[in-house]
């Protein structure tokens, strides 16, 4: 009965409200949807001037300085930047992009890695009939639908699975996410459909298993963000838009209206942030793209214009892939504090995420170690208690900033816009703010559109509904085949290169070196536990990368994955870099230092420093204390009070185990509280008290010793591989 009452309170009504939405608006979508179709452009129609190379950097800076005027000059190389690029250049307009750091520097790479509509949006149109929600989610379904297609080997459909711990939810919720599928008509990925409890533990075997009822599957997509929008850009670029990263707006250029008497922008001064030389790029538009930093280039047009973008942060962190199974998410509807957490499986890794808390703007924006374990509080929740769930298994964190924004057009200033906007300012500065990766797009389209018009460009209707992106022509699913076989690659590696390059995985076979091995025969990675090879480094700069954060960020992911591996990289991507781009001595310390320290604070690193501490509080009971105390003198044979590398090799010649010197520095300088060379045994016991409490997991040193304790009196191998570290 209570199920019959449910379902009539929830899903019967639910269902005709959304129905009635649904009819509203199924006859101008189809049309909508038929027109579009019918201007799309067969791939071979459009130009493609650079199929087969593209142009050095150096070569596209050289045609932004000596084109005499663009059709359009886009500022801001993130998705939406980039789409809009893309959207000008394939209506043959001449079209420019500049971006200031590095193609998805901001908040394209840092979202949740999702290609979806917004359930929780559908679920607010719904309870309250509102038409606009409604769109919203159908356009973000439409183009989920269109991203999954022209990206294939970026993207694909992910299994997301929502517990249900209350009888009366599983009705409510099966209702919502039926209409989830109904609303994305012919382009639903997967129906969803309900699992048993004894199913849902069978697949998702991690869950807490107390007072669950059943769960909800349905399907959204899932994406490589930065390689996404990378993948945007060049396509872009192929089509023969000139773009440059780390070419930043020193300020808008500005000219006399004859007609009018008026200020119109007609182009930016750029400046070459790795040279430092400035140069104008005249445009008859400029767009304004920036994201975050929306408001900074609108008043560069007009000082007196107000703030329009209200950031909000969101943090996101990676936990090590047994969280999670391979090939389901997990979705938290409603956390102790209302918010949205999704727990997804993510290029073998675990990663959970979003917080959603006011910021300020910044190009460096830094995780905060509240929101970190919030996530963490969460991600308890819903996992069986038999899963212990340690702050030390965070291998990496980051923080996005989402810029929401208000309409400059809207009379009610204050109200958050809940899409995003297009403005044309007086001057003829075209801004695009707000919105979400999924619609990059349309909204791109509908920028064109109104840039357009307002400036009388021509170059017909938006061709980029199908339009394939940079690797997806030649991809399938066997692609890593051919990979193996032709090349001799491992087979993850292989995997790796098809899914992150697709088609142009054989241009970076191609740069792989000999191993030396009898297998692999070529591909030497850059970490043992990853498959990024060298071989991408050097690709990487073919595709604009210019500092090693661009290869360790959004070229490969390695520092969203893992700092403590990214970290380990990074001496030999600057030697290959170096090489490759003719760096000195000095410029290699820099940019060395610069990685490390974009690790560091970006990236979470210092969380996991802030984890041991010299003030870390040792908290062993008696018994521990002498457990731990008798296991480091069997190192300290000398009662020095301290162990050194001496006194570790010592032990581990006892056991007939080798370790790289440089290696066992490494080991010991993560546990060398006060950097003195040598670790003392009040540090050992921090280290010890952290391991016990979850705040360190996998410590090399702690792993060592324990093992080779053990190994004493077998006289046994041991193995001392860093088994993947934490922050």
């Amino acid at each position: 009965m209570a199920f019959r009452k449910a379902l009539k309170g929830t899903a019967i009504i639910g269902t005709g409200a959304a129905a009635a939405l649904l009819g509203l608006s199924q006859l101008s979508e189809y049309r909508k949807t038929q027109a579009r179709l019918a201007y799309v452009a067969a791939e071979g129609e459009l130009k493609q001037p650079f199929k087969d190379e593209l142009p050095t950097r150096q070569a596209q800076l050289s045609t932004l300085q000596d084109t005499e005027e663009f059709d359009v000059l886009v500022v801001g190389g993130g998705a939406t930047g980039s789409g809009c690029a893309l959207d000008a250049v394939t209506r043959n307009l001449k079209t420019a992009l500049v971006e200031r750091n590095d193609f998805s520097s901001g908040t394209s790479s840092r979202s949740t890695k999702l290609i979806h509509g917004g359930v929780r949006y559908l679920q607010k149109a719904i309870m309250k009939l509102d038409y606009e929600q409604y769109m919203m989610v159908k356009e973000a379904l439409h183009e989920r639908s269109n991203l999954l297609d022209i990206a294939p080997h970026l993207s694909a459909p992910l299994p997301i699975m929502l517990p249900v711990y209350k009888w009366w939810q599983l009705p409510y919720y099966w209702a919502g996410i039926k209409m989830y599928d109904l609303v994305a008509g012919g382009q639903c990925l997967k129906s969803s459909y309900v699992l048993s409890k004894s199913k849902a533990l069978e697949l998702f075997p991690m869950l807490k298993k107390d007072k669950l009822v059943g769960a909800i599957v349905y399907y959204d997509g899932q994406h490589n963000d930065a390689r996404m929008n990378l993948a945007i850009a060049l396509t872009a670029a192929r089509h023969g838009a000139a773009i440059a990263n780390y070419t930043e707006v020193v300020h808008l250029l500005k000219k006399t209206d004859a007609g009018t008497g008026k200020e119109k922008v007609c182009g930016a001064r750029c400046r070459d942030v790795i040279t430092g030389n400035e140069f104008d790029v005249r445009a008859k538009c400029v767009i304004n793209a920036t994201g975050p930093f929306t408001d900074s280039l609108r008043k560069m047009d007009d000082g007196k214009n107000t703030n329009i973008c209200q950031p909000s942060a969101g943090v996101h962190i990676v936990i090590p892939g047994y969280y999670s199974p391979d090939n389901m998410g997990l979705l938290d509807p409603a956390t102790s504090d209302g918010r949205v957490i999704f727990f997804l499986p993510w290029e073998k890794m675990t990663i959970a995420g979003t917080t959603d808390t006011p910021t300020d703007i910044t190009a460096h924006p830094i995780p905060r170690e509240e929101d970190i374990n919030f996530i963490l509080n969460e991600v308890r929740n819903y996992l069986s208690p038999d899963v212990e769930v340690r702050r030390g298994d965070v291998l990496a964190a980051w923080s996005g900033i989402r810029p929401l924004v208000t309409d400059p057009n809207s009379k009610d200033t204050q109200s958050i816009c809940r899409n995003h906007i297009v403005n044309v300012s007086d001057s003829g500065l075209v801004t695009i703010a707000g919105g979400k990766w999924t619609t990059y797009r349309s909204m791109a389209e509908e920028t064109l559109d109104a840039a357009v018009a307002a400036h009388r460009l021509g170059g017909g209707p938006s061709k980029t509904v199908g339009l394939v992106l940079e690797g997806g022509q030649d991809w399938s699913p066997t692609l890593y085949i051919r990979l193996v076989q032709d090349y001799g690659l491992e087979n993850e590696v292989a995997q790796h290169l098809a899914a992150t390059y697709g088609g142009k995985a054989f241009d970076v076979a191609k740069m792989a070196r000999v191993t030396g091995k009898r297998w692999p025969i070529v591909g030497n990675r850059l970490v043992s536990e990853f498959p990024y090879i060298e071989s991408e480094v050097r690709y990487a700069v073919k595709e604009y990368a210019c500092t090693a954060i661009d290869v360790i960020a959004r070229r490969t992911r390695l520092g969203f994955l893992n700092v403590q591996a990214a970290d380990e990289a990074l001496p030999r991507i600057v030697d290959i870099m170096g090489k490759m781009l003719d760096w000195s001595d000095t410029k290699r310390t820099e940019e060395l230092e610069a990685a490390k320290k974009f690790l560091y604070l970006e990236m979470g690193y210092r969380s996991r420093s802030e984890q041991l501490t010299g003030t870390t509080e040792i908290t062993l009971d008696t018994q521990e204390v002498a457990k731990y105390t008798n296991r480091f003198h069997k190192f300290d044979k000398d009662s020095k009070g301290f162990i050194t590398t001496v006194d570790v090799q010592r032990v581990l010649q006892n056991i007939s185990v080798q370790i790289d010197e440089n290696a066992l520095h490494e080991i010991l300088n993560e546990v060398d509280l006060n950097k003195n060379g040598q670790v003392e045994l009040n540090e050992f016991l921090q280290l010890m008290s952290a391991v016990k409490k979850g705040q360190v997991s996998d410590s090399r040193l702690a792993i060592l010793m324990k093992t080779a304790e053990e190994s004493l009196d077998l006289r046994g191998p041991v193995t001392v591989d860093r088994s993947g570290g934490g922050v």
